[in-house]
């Protein structure tokens, strides 16, 4: 009984749930639609499509140790998905299509459709839990919901691993050959401009270099983690959520490798063990809220009082974050790390985002559209939860009266000025006391170098509360930190 596995966010062979179901059943080939409209209107940054290019091109190495032909298709909107996927199945009589579960609006939408599709030609769709430890839906509150606060969710979480560990799934054998060539990858798509050879180089592809990374993480830093991890100046994080929103590390391999390291415990033991697991359930916890609430998902606060919020329309504002000319340098530096990289450091992600939503009063979805348009790690739940946090609303979202001061988190988490200089090196030259804030030196300062600040910390902040302080209903809930 012929298979055909599609893969998606899934760019891996080992610990692959769909893949190793397909092979299990039968000759196996694969597909990969390109769907260059679709990752338009998804606002996927240019390196983010060139990263999976790049890894499809290793994908397909892969796959051919196993005599699985990949074979790629295209649907320039997932609307065309239906049509592409049954053509393919009749002319390759196929009998099933194996895929790993995906959870935004859309995704969930195609997926029904191609099933539905697939349907009338006769021809059954499976699908597998994969990027998540728990289908959402099994993790809910006593009376049947889901969950809305992390502490709460994460309980539950606890006790369900401790009971029941989810396992890494085989690795299959490989097939006898089908006779059929895989085809050529892209190189590029259009509409997607190839990002520079240096960022490139930040992120090698393919399951070797994501397999390295955890490994050298999980013996030389993650005991450090909770100590570190909030200091961008250090390699203190992991940075493998690339390669977990592409799918070419599971977070199951993620899980075995931290309690491989913490003797198998999952809430105590190391401390730096325990507090990564943590950041795996919150995007665990991100996702399970795209099923619950899809709303999250459409461009809608979580928190429906909040879109009462008097947004500020500030194009010129809006315009110097997103170049990293606001004249803050901790802002700043972080916002031409993201430009130049196609990542940011987490505590940075949550610094810049509370300045653009609290201290601008810009709307929140300036930002994740901005973020989407340029992460390399762009994932929809999780950039959507961490701005919904910190625009306080979302689920589990800060309190709206907790604002992040640049300055102080600058001189508490970068108190050297070392990750500031590296970005801005127009600043090399000040110490480490005006590094921060170099307008605090004279009202001449600035000049054609560098900016002077484009907002009042104060003022805006009492703007800011003000704006909250009239909204109806407003529940704060324990920030996450």
């Amino acid at each position: 009984m012929r298979q055909l596995m599609w893969f998606r966010t899934d760019l891996r062979i080992q610990d692959n749930s769909a893949l190793s179901a397909a092979m299990e059943a039968g000759p196996t080939l694969a597909v990969y639609l390109i769907s260059p409209g679709q990752w338009l209107a998804h606002d996927d940054a240019p390196c983010k499509v060139d990263f999976w290019l790049r890894n499809l091109h290793t994908l397909s190495a892969r796959l051919a140790t196993l005599n699985v032909p990949l074979l790629i298709r295209v649907a320039e909107h997932w609307d065309a998905a239906p049509k592409v996927i049954a053509s393919l199945c009749q002319e390759l009589q196929i009998e099933r299509v194996q895929v790993n579960e995906e959870y935004g609006v859309h995704e969930s939408r195609r997926d029904q459709a191609v099933k539905a599709r697939l349907a009338e030609q006769g021809i059954a769709f499976s699908s597998h839990l994969d990027q998540l430890f728990f289908a959402p839906g099994s993790i809910l509150t006593k009376s049947g919901g889901y969950f809305q606060v992390y502490s709460q969710f994460r309980k539950v979480c606890y006790q369900r691993l401790h009971s029941a560990l989810p396992g890494l799934v085989r690795l299959p054998v490989a097939q006898a050959p089908l006779g059929i060539p895989s085809d050529a990858i892209p190189t590029e798509v259009p509409g997607f401009d190839a990002p520079s050879e240096a960022l490139r180089q930040l992120w090698p592809t393919g399951e070797d270099a994501a397999q390295a990374r955890l490994e050298a993480f999980a013996d030389e830093q993650i005991g450090y983690y909770h100590n570190e991890r909030d200091f961008p100046a250090k390699p203190g994080t992991s940075q493998l959520s690339t390669y977990l929103a592409a799918g070419v590390l599971s977070p199951r391999q993620c899980l075995h490798a931290a309690l491989q390291f913490n003797r198998g415990e999952f809430d105590s033991g190391n401390q730096g063990a325990s507090t990564w697991i943590n950041e795996l359930l919150w995007r665990e916890f991100y996702k399970h809220i795209l099923v619950g609430y899809p709303r999250v998902s459409m461009h809608r606060a979580f928190r429906a009082e909040t879109e009462a919020l008097p947004w500020r329309h500030a194009p010129d504002e809006l315009a110097a974050w997103q170049r990293g000319e606001t004249g803050l340098p901790i802002i700043d530096a972080a916002m031409r790390q993201l430009l130049a990289t196609g990542w940011m450091h987490n505590r940075l992600r949550m610094v810049v985002a509370m300045f653009l939503t609290k201290n601008l009063l810009i709307d929140w979805r300036e930002g994740e559209r901005f973020f989407m348009r340029h992460l390399i790690d762009g994932d929809l739940a999780a950039n959507n939860g961490g701005w919904q946090w910190s625009a306080s609303t979302g689920t589990d979202a800060v309190p709206y009266f907790r604002i992040f001061n640049p300055l102080s988190q600058s001189t508490r988490f970068d108190p050297d000025g070392r990750f500031i200089r590296h970005w801005l090196p127009e600043l090399a030259n000040l110490n480490k006391k005006d590094v921060h804030n170099p307008a605090a030196l004279d009202d001449l300062f600035g000049g054609p170098d560098y900016p002077r600040p484009i907002v009042d910390l104060g003022k805006s902040r009492a703007r800011a509360l003000d704006a909250f302080k009239h909204l109806p209903k407003l529940n704060p809930e324990t920030p996450h930190e």
